[in-house]
Order: structure tokens, then C-alpha cells, then sequence
């Protein structure tokens, strides 16, 4: 996959669901994870149990302010809200940081203006961060990521196959 990303939240409270998120991002290959306005530490980290920040970087922002991203990298915001663009209508950018909120709040208005992009996940409410950071990054990899087509129908072809009737050729459409 070309490209990279980093996953992160602001103000997180539950430091289980961050060392869930940070696992889960070192398992899709992320660069690196940060934190905005909530220093964890290493130690209380349990659910990490691939020790994601000893295999990639992490940066704790103090502010919003603080954050610092590489050339090109654009920020985008994971929010509930109703002008965000649904995930599966998003196209990821090739560099991206992914931020989601504190688990029992939104995003922050100065996070909200900072960023390139702000997406939702399709449902009625709000999900956990771990899942919801989840469900991004299996996106992310699965519209960039190298794989074959998947199948028309389970055990069928990829694409329709034409077939001959009456001397005409016409493409058979699945059911």
C-alpha cells in the first residue's frame, strides 16, 4: 500500500480503549499514534498487548496547537455529525492522520477546524474508539491496499463472463 497514516484522540479518558486502538493501529500498519490533551503512560496500557508504543512512535500533544504533522499529511476527524462525508463515499488521502474523540464527547471545535476532512461511520450512534478507529483503518486498507476483486457472488467470477445467444454476445448478470 503507498503511502501512510496514524491513528490518535483527543482527550481520551479510558486508557484501555487507547491501548486498544494503538494495537489495532500497529496491526493495519499505522506510522504512528499520538494523543491531544491526555498523557497515558506506557504502564497503564494493558490492552496493548502487541506493546504497540515500543513498536512505533507516539507523540502526546498537549493542545491542539502542538500538533505536529509531516509535509502533506492532512488531518482527518472521525465526528457523528451530519455534514461529516460517510466513510464508505470517503477517498483517504495517501498521508493522513486519523482523530477520533473522547469517548463520551465530540471532537473539539479547535481540533473540528483543523482538520482536511471529517468523516462518519454510517450508524445511529456513536461507537467506541477502538471500534470506530477500527472500522476506519479496515477502510483505509481496503480501498488502498493492493487486493484482488472480490467475487460477484460467493464462488463466482470476479467479473461477468459473456455469453453467446443466438449469435449475439451479451454479459450474463449475476443474481
Amino acid at each position: 500500500m503507498r503511502g501512510y497514516f496514524a491513528i490518535g484522540a483527543e482527550k481520551i479518558s479510558k486508557v484501555k480503549n487507547f491501548g486498544n486502538l494503538a494495537r489495532t493501529g500497529h496491526g493495519f500498519g499505522a506510522s504512528f499514534c499520538f494523543t491531544v490533551a491526555s498523557r497515558l503512560q506506557h504502564d497503564d496500557m494493558v490492552s496493548d498487548t502487541s506493546n504497540s508504543l515500543t513498536n512505533m512512535p507516539y507523540y502526546a500533544w498537549d493542545k491542539p496547537q502542538d500538533i505536529t504533522l509531516p509535509d502533506r499529511c492532512q488531518l482527518v476527524g472521525i465526528e457523528l455529525t451530519d455534514d461529516a462525508i460517510e466513510l464508505p463515499s470517503f477517498r483517504h488521502p495517501t498521508q493522513a492522520a486519523y482523530i477520533l474523540g473522547p469517548e463520551r464527547a465530540s471532537l473539539s471545535p479547535e481540533i473540528m477546524d483543523m482538520c482536511d476532512h471529517i468523516i462518519k461511520i454510517p450508524t445511529s450512534f456513536c461507537l467506541n474508539v477502538a471500534t470506530a478507529g477500527a472500522i476506519v483503518m479496515y477502510d483505509r486498507i481496503a480501498t488502498l491496499g493492493r487486493f484482488a476483486p472480490r467475487p460477484v457472488r460467493v464462488g463466482g467470477p470476479v467479473e461477468p463472463k459473456p455469453i453467446h445467444i443466438q449469435g449475439a454476445q451479451k454479459r450474463r448478470t449475476p443474481i
